[in-house]
């Protein structure tokens, strides 16, 4: 383990044993030190840290309406800064959505707590599929959120439809300059997708822990920056509806979204090197100061209409079963949305100490 992975340990370890001790004697607690819920209690307004354009704030209101208390949403752009913020513990934040190898380096870390399954009763509502994932073995920590694929969004009335599906988009000079894309490419500000896919460009596993392999991936970076616009995990996919790139790397969901209020004629895809497939989850910090209020907000988001409602909104995949009834055909339907050919997907995984290597060459290449 590094130094600074030693020392976020110890840093995440001090937060959860402070609870404890602050709660030694109450009824309330149990053994682990967390306050235990009743179905359906809140204790206080709910502080929710999420990805932008995720929410639909109209489930936001239904909730708030429905309990009686005020959720406020902040936003991060990347796991890796979500973690930089909650890392030091004392955010005030209750609830946050990280993706499926941050959900294990979360819980490696003690920054999370399990869920109280009792007051959670519509997680029997999510799939099979994913119920026992491999970043949160019976999903003790977490309850999934939502799925969705990782890859480029591109605006074919500038580009004309016989285009390559390749990474190459991204990182090729050659392609760059045929189809006009030179200054006019957008990059997700995130070490582990914008490394991964140039490591998938190369024809390596976006999980790779090999040196070599990753210096090749930091050249190609290194290579592209001098063609892009913009390194932008929030608006990305608004960037190509507006005209000011072409070509952009990001999320399914939120091209989808941006391309319906666009004029021209554009295309999401996953290149044929492959790509990212994700799943992110709800979880309740460890020092989280209403957790009571965010397990309900978490078993809200459950519910089999309201996940529907969340689907139709971001036009993400829902990993709730019981929703499936209610999500609109055009959306189920999506092969963008729910893809058929899962065969070149890859979970993000959890490196280990191997971790900091990513976010340092993504740094080295953009400077």
């Amino acid at each position: 383990m590094s130094e600074m992975r030693k020392w976020m340990r110890v840093i995440a370890l001090i937060g959860v044993i402070g609870v404890v001790a602050a709660s030694c004697g109450s009824d309330e607690e149990a053994a682990g030190g967390f306050k235990q819920c009743e179905a359906g209690e809140t204790d206080g307004d709910l502080a929710f840290f999420n990805w932008s354009e995720y929410m639909d704030p109209d489930l936001i209101t239904a909730f708030q309406d429905e309990f009686g208390v005020t959720v406020t949403e902040d936003f991060y752009p990347s796991n890796e800064e979500m973690f930089a913020k909650i890392s030091h513990g004392g955010t005030g934040y209750d609830m946050i959505v990280p993706s499926d190898y941050m959900i294990s380096i979360l819980i490696s870390e003690a920054l999370i707590q399990p869920v109280q399954k009792d007051v959670v009763p519509n997680r029997a509502n999510i799939a099979e599929k994913f119920a026992d994932p491999p970043f949160d073995p019976g999903n003790e920590y977490t309850s999934p959120y939502q799925w969705g694929t990782t890859g480029i969004g591109i605006d074919l009335g500038v580009t004309g439809t016989d285009i390559p599906r390749t990474w190459g988009l991204l990182f090729d000079a050659d392609i760059a300059e045929q189809y006009g894309l030179s200054d006019k490419i957008s990059l997700l500000d995130d070490p582990r997708e914008t490394v991964g896919a140039a490591l998938k460009y190369l024809g390596y596993s976006l999980n790779s822990t090999s040196a070599d392999e990753l210096a090749e991936a930091e050249a190609v970076i290194a290579d592209a920056v001098s063609r892009v616009a913009a390194f932008d995990s929030d608006q990305y996919s608004e960037l190509v509806v507006a005209g000011e790139t072409i070509v952009g790397h990001g999320y399914s969901g939120n091209f989808l979204w941006d391309f319906e209020e666009g004029e021209s004629e554009y295309t999401y895809f996953v290149p044929d090197e492959g790509g990212t497939v994700w799943v992110d989850g709800m979880a309740v910090l460890a020092d989280a100061p209403h957790p009571c209020t965010a397990f309900a907000f978490m078993n809200f988001l459950l519910d089999a209409h309201n996940g529907a409602q969340l689907t139709n909104y971001n036009w993400y995949a829902s990993p709730n079963a019981a929703s499936e009834q209610y999500i609109d055909a055009e959306v189920l339907e999506n092969p963008i949305i729910y893809p058929t050919d899962m065969s070149l997907l890859e979970f993000i995984e959890d490196t280990g100490d191997f971790e900091i290597e990513y976010t340092d060459a993504l740094s080295r290449a953009r400077s």
